[in-house]
């Protein structure tokens, strides 16, 4: 008995020492990374106000942040900044919605069935191997420049992505689970969606991080080949305009919307993948 107290509480010093490690380290990460963004923004700073670069191409953080501050409080050139944000998330929405539902319903039918990914992967990879910006010219020319031809190409960024990641999760199912289920008489659907596709799942919810990456380049850069609102083109305003500052701004808004996403994301994420037991990292 006092010797399973003793292990008990040895047990219990070791869980509070690594809690403090831990805790350390988390402070210590968040110290290098302030460190090194004071370092940066203040190196660029002086760099402008020395002159060493010229601010006029390069900008200054101080500027950058006025352009910010200006667009909040009286607005752009197209409307107010939120506005021009709140279109951009929308056709970001619709494209990785779309584009990732897609995706997983192909990847899935794709991967069950051997016959057409015979027939269509080479359709597939040819429709995978043209540009972009070529697609979003064609987008913009044939549904113009409303919001149909940024969700479109979003829509097409998104869901190679989500389609890859979900026809090689199925590929890649245990197949001993599979041939278990199908001994114990399960159907091709049940085994389908029993076994095949939360096997899948982490795959496709891995892929989700990177395609809504890309449903905002999408969407950003449809409206800078041609729209009426969104960043997009408040940025292809301000490099008509040679304004440096406005061309940050408008990244700096973007960054802070992508990096939001991508928390919203992992908590999805986190809450969908309970089961699966953490990394040793």
């Amino acid at each position: 008995m006092e010797a399973d107290i003793a292990f008990a509480a040895q047990d219990e010093a070791f869980e509070i020492q690594a809690r403090i490690k831990a805790q350390r380290r988390y402070w210590l990460i968040v110290s290098l990374r302030v460190l090194l963004l004071v370092i940066v923004l203040g190196g660029w700073e002086l760099a402008g106000r020395l002159h060493w670069i010229d601010p006029f191409f390069f900008s200054m953080p101080s500027l950058i942040a006025e352009q910010i501050y200006d667009w909040f409080v009286n607005g752009t050139s197209q409307g107010p900044l939120l506005a021009q944000v709140a279109v951009t998330l929308e056709e970001t929405g619709l494209g990785f919605l779309i584009g990732s539902i897609a995706g997983v319903l192909c990847g899935i039918v794709l991967g069950r069935n051997k016959l057409l990914a015979d027939v269509f992967s080479i359709y597939i990879q040819i429709a995978n191997s043209i540009p972009r910006v070529v697609l979003g010219s064609i987008f913009v020319i044939a549904l113009g420049l409303g919001m149909a031809s940024k969700v479109a190409l979003a829509v097409v960024m998104v869901f190679f992505v989500v389609f890859g990641n979900a026809f090689q999760g199925v590929r890649e199912a245990d197949r001993y689970l599979i041939a278990n289920a199908q001994i114990l008489g399960a159907s091709k659907r049940q085994l389908t969606f029993a076994v095949v596709v939360p096997s899948a799942l982490s795959w496709i919810l891995a892929s989700l991080h990177v395609s809504f990456g890309f449903a905002l380049v999408g969407a950003v850069v449809g409206e800078f080949l041609g729209s009426k609102q969104g960043i997009g083109l408040l940025i292809a305003t301000a490099q008509g305009a040679f304004n440096a500052s406005g061309v940050f701004a408008a990244m700096i808004v973007l960054a802070v919307v992508a990096l939001a996403a991508d928390y919203l994301l992992t908590r999805l994420e986190n809450r969908l993948l309970k089961w699966k037991p953490s990394s040793l990292g």
